[in-house]
């Protein structure tokens, strides 16, 4: 059994940035990704922002060295770039030389491709490849063959906005058990018009930036993206002598089963999966030094997560933002996204500004950070609360 989980490679592709560097200089320098809609052929193309990322398919096709004739979807080609550069970063070279799983999380899977082909498949033959790529599971597979993985486990979590999270969650407790001793973790989800109609008949899109924990917020911002981790036992540290970026130091999960949709207004989800990550980390509330909310801008989340963060830490509570606005609510890769930003705010020491924050909430008090700090950094908290009450917290260490 491994006592730690050591990151040891990341990658990522945001609206703010194509790899790990970008990301991190945006968010330095408050570049956000959010604009109008520029990709997409939808009735709502002026009506809300989003998150996009500015390659075409056909430019990520291209960077990947795909024939013309592939089936992947904009969620796999976004999800094996962002794994490459994780065991690029980690320096692994062979990946089949330890046991090594992967675990990614989807929510989109390949839609994109679907909902362009709905109407032609069942006549056209040429187009029904397109439809075998749109369970949840075909991206997965897609980049664990890119990744050359061969052996151990490859599966897909799909738990809304919170499966990233419990992708990380489950490498770590494959790894601290001795059943993998590598797991790549992460998630990958594109936009599409189905989730944009679905959000926007749920009346919490907005037409403008998105203003987590404002008073006046009018919604989230969709977005698109992918992030994975390379998660490695002590033994491959140890016998690599591998640097390590952070660990991963405490998890919880929880499901208050309030609504489809809506969290628990009291935060009830959120408080036990908060309070559960650090019983795991075998830590208190004051050894959190930060916390990287999960903020989507919407009426119900922003409420319900604040007052879940005022029960857990009570009158002393960490700085705390949402990233959210820099590159979008990224749904199934979310949790991964702002793991990638915790364990760059670890190594960096800083803290990320709340963009567009105006007027406090009326409900409570606390306010999260509105500019770039610079604050030594030790254990940092990331928060993922998806539909259906689906609460998970992920607990980053500079220490094993």
């Amino acid at each position: 059994m491994s006592k730690g989980v050591a990151i040891t490679g990341m990658g990522i592709i945001s609206a703010i940035g194509n790899n790990v560097e970008e990301n991190y200089a945006s968010l330095v320098t408050g570049n956000t990704g959010i604009s109008k809609i520029s990709k997409i052929e939808t009735n709502h193309k002026d009506s809300i922002m989003v998150g996009e990322i500015g390659f075409t398919n056909q430019e990520l096709e291209q960077q990947l060295g795909l024939s013309s004739e592939n089936n992947y979807s904009r969620t796999a080609f976004l999800g094996v770039i962002a794994a490459k550069e994780a065991i690029k970063n980690a320096g692994i070279s062979d990946i089949n030389n330890y046991k090594t799983g992967l675990i990614s999380a989807t929510s989109v899977g390949g839609m994109d491709r679907t909902e362009a082909h709905y109407y032609d498949y069942a006549v056209d033959k040429s187009t029904q490849k397109y439809i075998e790529g749109h369970h949840a599971g075909d991206s997965t597979q897609k980049i664990a063959e890119q990744l050359g993985i061969k052996q151990s486990l490859v599966t897909t979590i799909s738990t809304a906005c919170s499966s990233a999270a419990n992708a990380i969650m489950l490498g770590a407790r494959l790894i601290k058990s001795g059943q993998l001793d590598r797991v790549i973790v992460g998630g990958a989800d594109c936009l599409s018009k189905f989730t944009i109609n679905g959000f926007k008949t749920l009346m919490i899109l907005s037409d403008t930036y998105n203003s987590p924990f404002d008073e006046h917020r009018k919604g989230l911002n969709l977005g698109e993206a992918a992030a994975y981790l390379v998660l490695e036992s002590d033994k491959v540290v140890l016998s690599e002598n591998k640097p390590v970026l952070a660990y991963v130091k405490g998890y919880g999960n929880a499901n208050d089963a309030y609504h489809q949709t809506a969290s628990s207004e009291n935060g009830d989800g959120a408080t036990l999966a908060m309070q559960q990550a650090l019983k795991v980390a075998e830590l208190s509330p004051k050894d959190i030094s930060y916390i990287n909310a999960h903020g989507t801008a919407t009426g119900n989340n922003d409420l319900s997560e604040g007052r879940a963060i005022l029960r857990v830490f009570e009158n002393d509570i960490p700085d705390f933002s949402s990233t959210k606005a820099f590159t979008g609510h990224t749904l199934a890769a979310a949790g991964a996204i702002e793991a990638v930003y915790s364990v760059l705010a670890l190594q960096n020491n800083v803290i990320y500004p709340n963009l567009n924050f105006k007027t406090q909430m009326k409900e409570f008090n606390i306010t999260p950070q509105l500019e770039f700090k610079e604050k030594e950094q030790h254990t940092i908290m990331s928060n993922s609360f998806g539909f259906g009450g689906n609460c998970s917290t992920i607990i980053f260490s500079k220490k094993q």
